[in-house]
C-alpha cells in the first residue's frame, strides 16, 4: 500500500522534520588563518548531511512506496518539535570483510538513529532503525549505539522506545553482530522494572532480533508492514513442509489475536506513532516516579446512574464490562491493552481524577468471564507492570471460575492460573476491587481479593461470593434428595448475595453502583501515601 508521505506526516510533523534538518545543517562554518578549523567544519557538515540522507534517495523512495516512513521521519513525528538530541551521528561500522571497508559502504550513524527527546515535555530515549541502510541490519556499531542510550536512560530514569525496522543480524560481521544482540538483551533485562520499555515493530523483525521486543514491557505493531518471527516462511517450508505467508506466520493479526506476543496493532506508521504519544502519557518515567497525574475536567464525585441497572437480574445473562469501565474512568478515556487476545479479561490504562490507574476486569461477554490460560498470563503481566511502576490497580470482578476442560488442564491451567494469583499477591501498589456479580471458587481468591492484601474491596448489591453457582452446589449438597428446587432457592438466599462476604469483612462495603467512581477517587486519594514492602529476597520464583 503506497501512501503519500507528505499526507502521512501532516503539516506539524513536516515542520518538525524540517526543523530537525535545519538544526543539523545550520552549523556555521568556522574561519581561521590556516583554514584548518574551516576544513574540519566542512567535513562535519558533510558527514551530517550524509547521515540525514540515510541510504539515499532511491532507498528512501522505496521505503515510502511500501507505505513506511523513514527512521528520521518517525522520530520527528513521535517527539515534540525541536526536542530531539541525536547521539552518535558520526559512528560507522567497523567491518572490513566482503568489501565493507569501501567508502560507499560507510554511512555516518550506520543503520540506526539514536538519541533523546521529549513527548509532551517529558524525557524519553529513542532508537529508530533505518531500513534504508543495509536493511536496518544490526552491526556491532548499531548495537553499541542502542546500548549507550539504554544505559543513559537507566542512569537518568527515563523510558526507552525502540522503533524496529530491521532485516536482522548483519551477516558480514558474523559473531560481532550476535554479540551486539546479546548486549541489547542484557540491557533489556537490567532495565526491566527500572524504566518502561516500549517496542514499536514497524517493519521486519526476525531471528534473534525478536527477543529484544519480547523482553520489553509493551510491543506494538503496524498492520500489513510489520512482521515478527523466529524463522521465515522459507525455513518453515523446508523443515515442516508448511506453506505459510509472512503475514500468516508473523503479521500483526497473528501476534495480537493468536500468539499474544504483541499488545496492539495500528493502521499505519502515523497512526502508530501518534497513538504511542497518547499511550506514553499514562506511564511514569521510572520506578521512582509516582503514577502521572493530569489535569482532569471530569468531577471526581460524578455519579453514574446507568450502572445501577447495567448488570442483568438473571445471573446467566451477559453484559459488557467495558460499559462499566468507560462509565467510571475520566472522560470515558480507556487505553485497552491486548484488546483482541484473551478477550475474557480486559486490561488497560485510564485516569481517575487525573491519576493514571491500571484497570483489570473479567469480561462476561466472552466465555462468561471465566479465567483460562491466556487470560491469566495476560492479566498477570499487566498487573506486574503496574506494580513495578507504582500504578494503582482497579479490579472489576465477575468470574464464575476457571475454564474447565482437558485442553486447559493439559495446557497447564494450574501453573498459568497461579501467575495471576502471584501477581496480585505480590503487588504492593494501591489495589481497589469491585465485585459486580459472580465471584466463585478459587477465581474469587485470585482476582485481587481481600485475602491477597486488597486495600479496598467493594461489592455491588448484585454480587455473589460463593464456592460455586447455586445449581452446582445444590446437586452436590442435596444429591439424591427431593425438592432440589426448594434447596436451590435456599442456597441462593444464603449465598448468592454479598452478605456472607460482608459479614466476615471480606468486602469493606456494599455500595450503590452509581457511586463507584466517587468511592474509587476518594480511596485513591487516601491510598496515595501507601507504603508496603515484601520480605527481602534476591528474587521470587514466579511459576513461569
Amino acid at each position: 500500500m503506497a501512501l503519500c508521505v507528505r499526507a502521512l506526516l501532516g503539516s506539524a510533523a513536516a515542520r518538525s522534520l524540517a526543523s530537525l534538518r535545519g538544526r543539523t545543517l545550520a552549523a556555521p562554518g568556522l574561519r581561521c588563518a590556516s583554514g584548518g578549523a574551516s576544513s574540519v567544519q566542512q567535513r562535519v557538515d558533510l558527514k551530517r548531511s550524509k547521515a540525514l540522507q540515510g541510504g539515499g534517495e532511491k532507498r528512501t523512495e522505496a521505503q515510502h512506496a511500501r507505505g513506511k516512513l523513514t527512521a528520521r521521519e518517525r522520530v520527528a513525528l513521535l517527539l515534540d518539535p525541536d526536542s530531539f538530541t541525536e547521539l552518535d551521528m558520526f559512528v560507522e561500522h567497523r567491518c572490513s570483510d566482503f568489501g565493507m571497508e569501501a567508502d560507499h559502504n560507510k554511512y555516518p550513524g550506520d543503520s540506526v538513529v539514536t538519541g533523546h527527546g521529549r513527548i509532551n515535555g517529558r524525557l524519553v530515549y529513542v532508537f529508530s532503525q533505518d531500513f534504508t541502510v543495509f536493511g536496518g541490519s544490526l552491526s556491532g556499531a548499531h548495537a553499541q549505539k542502542i546500548c549507550k542510550i539504554m544505559d543513559q536512560a537507566m542512569t537518568v530514569g527515563a523510558p526507552v522506545i525502540g522503533l524496529n525496522d530491521s532485516g536482522g543480524a548483519r551477516i558480514q560481521e558474523g559473531v560481532e553482530s550476535l554479540a551486539g544482540y546479546a548486549d541489547i538483551f542484557l540491557r533489556n533485562v537490567l532495565a526491566s522494572g527500572v524504566v518502561p520499555q516500549i517496542s514499536m515493530i514497524m517493519g521486519p523483525c526476525a531471528g534473534g532480533a525478536v527477543y529484544s521486543p519480547a523482553l520489553t514491557d509493551f510491543t506494538f505493531m503496524v498492520k500489513d508492514t510489520s512482521y515478527l518471527f523466529i524463522t521465515g516462511p522459507d525455513v518453515v517450508k523446508s523443515v515442516t513442509n508448511e506453506d505459510v505467508t509472512q503475514e500468516e506466520l508473523g503479521g500483526a493479526k497473528t501476534h495480537t489475536s493468536v500468539s499474544g506476543v504483541a499488545h496492539k496493532a495500528f493502521e499505519n506508521d502515523v497512526d502508530a506513532l501518534l497513538s504511542l504519544r497518547e499511550f506514553f502519557n499514562f506511564l511514569p518515567l521510572s520506578n521512582k516516579d509516582p503514577a502521572p497525574v493530569a489535569e482532569s475536567h471530569d468531577p471526581s464525585d460524578r455519579l453514574v446512574p446507568g450502572l445501577d441497572t447495567l448488570v442483568p437480574f438473571e445471573s446467566t445473562k451477559a453484559y459488557d464490562m467495558l460499559d462499566i469501565i468507560h462509565g467510571i474512568v475520566d472522560e470515558r478515556d480507556f487505553f485497552e491493552i491486548m484488546p483482541n487476545y484473551a478477550k475474557n479479561i480486559v486490561v488497560g490504562f485510564a485516569r481517575m481524577n487525573g491519576r493514571t490507574v491500571g484497570i483489570v476486569g473479567n469480561q462476561p461477554k466472552v466465555a462468561s468471564g471465566c479465567l483460562d490460560i491466556n487470560s491469566s498470563v495476560k492479566g498477570a503481566r499487566f498487573v506486574r507492570f503496574c506494580d513495578a511502576f507504582n500504578i494503582p490497580i482497579i479490579t472489576f470482578v465477575d468470574v464464575p471460575g476457571f475454564l474447565p476442560g482437558t485442553a486447559q488442564e493439559y495446557g497447564g491451567i494450574i501453573r498459568h492460573g497461579a501467575k495471576l494469583l502471584y501477581a496480585f499477591a505480590e503487588a504492593t501498589i494501591p489495589k481497589i476491587t469491585i465485585i459486580t456479580r459472580k465471584a466463585y471458587g478459587g477465581a474469587y481468591d485470585v482476582m485481587s481479593s481481600k485475602h491477597l492484601r486488597g486495600d479496598v474491596n467493594y461489592a455491588w448489591p448484585t454480587a455473589e461470593v460463593a464456592v460455586m453457582g447455586a445449581k452446582g452446589a445444590v446437586q452436590i449438597i442435596f444429591r439424591g434428595k427431593e425438592n432440589q428446587v426448594e434447596a436451590e432457592a435456599e442456597y441462593v438466599e444464603k449465598f448468592a448475595n454479598p452478605f456472607p462476604a460482608a459479614v466476615r469483612g471480606f468486602v469493606d462495603d456494599i455500595i450503590q453502583p452509581s457511586t463507584t467512581r466517587m468511592r474509587i477517587c476518594r480511596d485513591l486519594d487516601v491510598l496515595a501515601s501507601k507504603k508496603q514492602t515484601n520480605p527481602w529476597k534476591k528474587h521470587a520464583n514466579i511459576p513461569l
